[in-house]
């Protein structure tokens, strides 16, 4: 690796506390938000919204810093990266809190919660999901394909996936998938994120269980999440689409099934030769 010269240290450092500087605010700024959330007995999604809204200010921090590095010393800093990760956790939980976790439910299931943030604009919540996204990705290139965080980023990726389905208003989505409805073309574009992501989702669980765990519960939720994209393709009654979901779903559930028996008799065979 080429030296690195005493300017581009310099030069480094002297952002790197820029960088370090806005963290730092930032996390002020969060402890004064979840002082006011702990006090009062009112529903705190606004502000849970504001918290994960100002942490994603914080993930862009380490990645330019990790960037920076990159750069300016030639090398990758695992620790901006580690903290990059654990931020995109945060928001996702904030989120969630407000959004539900809900995959393949009803949208009555969750809808009192959507309720109580439709003054929330459509758009805004499109961008959030969209940059906590590309975020989430820059994580994942950042540490590579072989990453020992490559199984928890497909977990993550999973959760930004249910989130992006259940930011949406449904009251409000559906009429409002009418080409001549104000925002159509961002609606339409949520859309098509959504079914990229859980189609993602269920494709990297699948992949997760034939390369790695063999676990059943990684089986069942490449499941789900395509039984969650085929109830989201209703909301557009897109016929095609959903026949092949269901056709591939089965196909999934009859190799999980197969493959829990062949698991099951392996064991008892290993048991009797005792």
């Amino acid at each position: 690796m080429a030296k690195v010269s005493e300017e581009a240290r310099t030069r480094y450092f002297e952002k790197i506390r820029e960088y370090k500087t806005g963290i730092d605010n930032i996390l002020a700024q969060e402890k004064k938000i979840q002082a006011i959330i702990n006090a009062s007995s009112d529903d705190a999604s606004f502000q849970k919204i504001q918290l994960a809204e100002e942490n994603l200010l914080m993930l862009s921090n380490y990645l330019l810093m990790n960037q920076l590095s990159l750069d300016l010393l030639g090398i990758k800093n695992e620790n901006f990266l580690n903290d990059a990760r654990k931020v995109s956790y945060k928001i996702i939980i904030y989120l969630e809190d407000v959004f539900s976790d809900y995959l393949d439910v009803a949208y009555s299931e969750y809808s009192d919660r959507i309720d109580k943030v439709q003054d929330y604009p459509e758009e805004s919540r499109y961008k959030l999901i969209r940059k906590l996204g590309f975020s989430i990705q820059m994580v994942k290139d950042g540490f590579g394909e072989n990453s020992k965080w490559k199984w928890s980023i497909i977990e993550m990726e999973g959760r930004l996936a249910t989130l992006c389905k259940n930011v949406i208003d449904l009251k409000k989505f559906v009429p409002g998938m009418d080409p001549r409805s104000e925002g159509f073309r961002e609606r339409v574009e949520h859309f098509r994120l959504t079914c990229r992501l859980l189609q993602g989702a269920a494709d990297s669980y699948r992949m997760k269980y034939e390369l790695s765990t063999n676990r059943m519960d990684d089986f069942k939720a490449a499941i789900n999440y395509l039984s969650a994209l085929k109830r989201f393709f209703t909301l557009t009654n897109q016929k095609r689409e959903i026949e092949e979901l269901k056709k591939k779903i089965d196909i999934w559930k009859q190799k999980m099934e197969s493959d829990a028996k062949q698991t099951e008799n392996a064991a008892r065979i290993k048991r009797l030769s005792k």
